[in-house]
C-alpha cells in the first residue's frame, strides 16, 4: 500500500488524503450523533482532548524548533481558537438536530465565508465570479434550511450556518497565521488546548454523567477528527488547494451514505436541490480559480 501511494503523482496523493480527510470528518459527525443526548459542549471537550494529544504528538514527531506561538501572533491565535471553538459547538449542535448530510453541506459553506472574510480583513479582493458564487451558495442553503415562520424548525439550520460562518472566520485567521510562519500542527494544538480550557468551567458545573460506551464513542470522534484534520493538512502539503479543494465536498456523499445505513436518514427533494446548487457552485468556482491561476502564470 505504501509503495502504491509513493508511486502516485503529488496531485493524486493530495486527492487521496483529502478524500480520507472527508471520510474522517463524516465519521466524526456519526460518532457525535451516536454519543446520544449529551450537551454539545461536553462532546466538543472530549473530542478536543483527543485532538490535543494527537496534535502534540505530531508536533513532537515533526521535531520542529520550539519557536511557535510567538508573542506577536498570540492575539490572532486566540481569535482563531475562539472562532473555531464557536464554530465547532455550532456544528455539533447542528449534527445532533439535523440529518447528517444536511449538517455537512451547511458546514461546507465555510469556503464561501472565507472568500468574504479574506476580502474584508486580508484585502484579498473577490472578483465578480467569486461574488456570484457566494450568492448562489447561500441561495442553495435556503433550499436546505426550508425558511418558515416556525422558528424552532429552522433554528438548528441557523445554528449550523453560524457554525460555518465562525469556521470561515477561523480559517481566515489560519491563513494569516501561516503567512506569519506558524506551523500547522502548532495552530491545531493551540486551538485544541484553548477549546478544552474555554469549556472547562461549563463542564465543571454542568457535567452530564456518561456511560463507558459514550466515552469510547467520543474518543473515536476525536480520533476521526484527527484523521480529518491531519488528512487535509497532508493533502495541501502534496498539492495546492486550487487542484484538490473541490474533493472535500465528498464528505457530503460520505455523510449521506452513513446517515442512510446507520440512522435511516434520507434528505428530502428540496435539500437535494440545495446540494446540487452548492456543490455545483463549488465545482464552477474551483474551475474558475484554476483558470485565474493559469492566467496569472
Amino acid at each position: 500500500m505504501k509503495r502504491f501511494f509513493s508511486s502516485l503523482s503529488p496531485t493524486a496523493r493530495g486527492i487521496c488524503c483529502i478524500l480520507l480527510s472527508a471520510l474522517g470528518f463524516a465519521l466524526m459527525n456519526v460518532f457525535v450523533k451516536l454519543a446520544g443526548d449529551l450537551p454539545s459542549v461536553q462532546k466538543a471537550f472530549f473530542r478536543n482532548v483527543v485532538a490535543a494529544v494527537v496534535a502534540g504528538w505530531m508536533l513532537w514527531r515533526s521535531k520542529l524548533p520550539t519557536r511557535y506561538w510567538q508573542r506577536p501572533n498570540l492575539p490572532l491565535l486566540i481569535l482563531r481558537a475562539s472562532l473555531g471553538t464557536a464554530g465547532l459547538l455550532c456544528n455539533y449542535y447542528a449534527v445532533d438536530h439535523l440529518i447528517l448530510s444536511d449538517a455537512s453541506i451547511i458546514n461546507k459553506l465555510t469556503p464561501f465565508f472565507v472568500i468574504i472574510f479574506s476580502a474584508l480583513f486580508l484585502r484579498e479582493r473577490a472578483d465578480n465570479i467569486q461574488k456570484l458564487a457566494v450568492a448562489a451558495a447561500f441561495c442553495g442553503c435556503l433550499f436546505i434550511v426550508h425558511p418558515s415562520l416556525d422558528f424552532s424548525a429552522v433554528f438548528p439550520s441557523i445554528i449550523g450556518l453560524l457554525g460555518a460562518c465562525f469556521s470561515g472566520a477561523a480559517y481566515t485567521c489560519v491563513r494569516g497565521l501561516t503567512q506569519r510562519g506558524e506551523p500547522g500542527a502548532a495552530i491545531v494544538l493551540f486551538f485544541s488546548l484553548f477549546s478544552c480550557l474555554a469549556v472547562l468551567p461549563w463542564i465543571a458545573f454542568h457535567y452530564v454523567p456518561m456511560t463507558l460506551e459514550q466515552l469510547g464513542i467520543l474518543i473515536l470522534a476525536g480520533c476521526a477528527a484527527s484523521v480529518g484534520q491531519f488528512g487535509v493538512t497532508a493533502a495541501y502539503g502534496f498539492a495546492p488547494a486550487k487542484e484538490i479543494s473541490v474533493f472535500d465536498y465528498s464528505q457530503v456523499l460520505f455523510s449521506a451514505v452513513l446517515g442512510f445505513f446507520i440512522f435511516d436518514q434520507l434528505p428530502d427533494g428540496w435539500s437535494l436541490v440545495g446540494y446540487v446548487i452548492i456543490i455545483g457552485t463549488a465545482v464552477l468556482l474551483f474551475r474558475h480559480n484554476l483558470r485565474q491561476t493559469g492566467t496569472a502564470q
